[in-house]
């Protein structure tokens, strides 16, 4: 991982991806969280697919994490004879939620049994991905007679969306019960929920999570995935249930509508900033590399934004899942990342005017930014046991590296996914000096400081302690 880069990298794992020495390769080359997930394979797969993470991460010397990633309600269609149909504009299309049979031109069945209860005449349905464009005609029985606005080759078991949303399916289904279980067996750093509509869906998620994990004395991080048209109007109270919000673009465009997304997007970057939460960009990010040894510009210019709007990571699914190029694509987005935080405007005096700190462990935090920010150091060192420290440090604008030492390896995989914040696993020691003498050792050893360096470091009095951060030193480097 280049020093110089602030902008975390999450990569699905998939078939292209799953073995140990590509994952390794990854890794090193900049891979920060390793994302499962659960709409395919076994519980078995993920278990070992999660062994196989840990161990690539401890040959390549660097923690990553790991995010279960929820597969949510199957809001789709079902079967068809032959696998897939050709949609004729003009013609009708039955939805049926009690057909048995292999669809067929005239009509498919449904895996999601409520849609005849869910929609309307006048209604819009948007099917694999907005491809296919259905009229609501009426609803009879549980058939939802439609028109077909937009054809084209529908296959099995492609997605629905309700333009403008109002799809009553439940956030958590028993099968991700289920998998919240499987993700705690290996203790998963995040679970990424889809398809959350308010802030109840997101604390049921907590709750599951933390019930599933008190044996392991686990609890992850929780991921809201925006991707409902539902979910907009509620976006701060979903954002304060959770750790972190995916700007989920493909079906929260599907509802939406595309030209919506970018502003939505800096919407939610900003948003989860100003609560203290994180934000992941997804989708399409790096499409092309799916085939291509280089992305197109305007997916360069895509992932360039999102680092200036101050997403923490940007994601990659198909593109190393499945794709030709995986290690390829880690790298040509580590270099995206980087170039475009060169070019950052960092106004640290300006983003604290106006705000005032209550708590002492917030107030020093902010004051190690400032002071470093001023004094030109080359480091931040944050001890910290619970990793709080770290993140509201990293929730500004500022290029001088952050580096978080915690005797906990569960912090320290964490804080993988913060922006601009470098996990290391320290010695546990309940003794300042010895603490504060091995995070100048830890520097020295990586080349980060050298002798007159001035460097920032903030801990607690006594150590060991959640929320117990109430001291900055300056230091220069012997």
């Amino acid at each position: 991982m280049p020093l110089h880069r602030a902008t975390k990298i999450v990569a699905t794992l998939g078939p292209a991806s799953s073995t140990p020495e590509l994952l390794e390769r990854m890794i090193r080359a900049g891979l920060n969280v390793v994302r499962l997930n659960f709409s395919h394979g076994t519980a078995e797969d993920h278990i070992a697919r999660a062994a196989m993470v840990r161990e690539a991460s401890a040959r390549a010397g660097r923690e990553v994490a790991i995010m279960a990633d929820l597969q949510g309600p199957k809001i789709r269609v079902g079967k068809f004879e032959g696998g897939r149909a050709q949609l004729v504009p003009g013609t009708p299309f039955v939805l049926d939620a009690s057909r048995a049979e292999p669809g067929d031109a005239e009509g498919v069945g449904l895996d999601y049994k409520e849609l005849p209860r869910d929609v309307k005449a006048g209604d819009v349905l948007l099917l694999n991905d907005g491809l296919i464009v259905l009229q609501v005609d009426a609803v009879r029985g549980e058939q939802v007679r439609t028109t077909v606005r937009v054809g084209g080759e529908l296959s099995n078991n492609k997605g629905i969306n309700k333009q403008g949303g109002g799809l009553t399916a439940p956030a958590l289904t028993g099968k991700d019960m289920e998998d919240i279980r499987t993700a705690m067996r290996f203790q998963a750093d995040y679970v990424a929920v889809s398809f959350p509509k308010n802030a109840t869906d997101m604390e049921m998620a907590r709750q599951l999570c933390n019930v599933a994990g008190a044996e392991f004395r686990h609890k992850p991080g929780l991921i809201a995935k925006i991707e409902r048209a539902e979910a907009i109007p509620l976006l701060e109270e979903i954002v304060r249930a959770s750790d972190g919000i995916m700007v989920a673009r493909g079906d929260l465009a599907v509802e939406v509508g595309n030209a919506a997304v970018p502003a939505l997007q800096k919407r939610m970057i900003k948003l989860a900033r100003e609560h203290d939460k994180l934000a992941i960009t997804a989708t399409q990010m790096m499409e092309s590399m799916i085939n291509n040894i280089v992305p197109t510009r305007a997916e360069v210019s895509d992932v360039a934004n999102a680092v200036l709007d101050g997403t923490d990571a940007v994601m990659l699914s198909a593109e190393t899942a499945t794709g030709r190029y995986p290690l390829e694509t880690i790298e040509e987005m580590a270099r995206i990342c980087a170039a475009a935080e060169a070019a950052e405007d960092t106004r640290l005096d300006a983003d604290f005017t106006g705000k005032s700190f209550t708590r002492i462990d917030q107030t020093i935090a902010m004051g190690a930014l400032f002071t470093a920010h001023h004094l030109g150091a080359r480091a931040i060192v944050a001890l910290t046991d619970s990793g709080a420290t770290a993140l509201w440090m990293s929730r500004q604008r500022i290029h001088v590296p952050i580096y978080a030492l915690t005797p906990r390896v569960a912090t320290q995989r964490r804080m993988a996914l913060y922006r601009n914040v470098r996990p290391l696993l320290s010695d546990e020691s309940a003794d300042r000096e010895t603490a504060l003498l091995h995070a100048e050792a830890h520097l020295a050893q990586r080349g980060i400081v050298q002798p007159g360096d001035v460097y920032v470091i903030t801990c607690g009095e006594p150590m060991g302690s959640p929320g117990g951060t109430n001291m900055l030193r300056i230091c220069k480097a012997a």
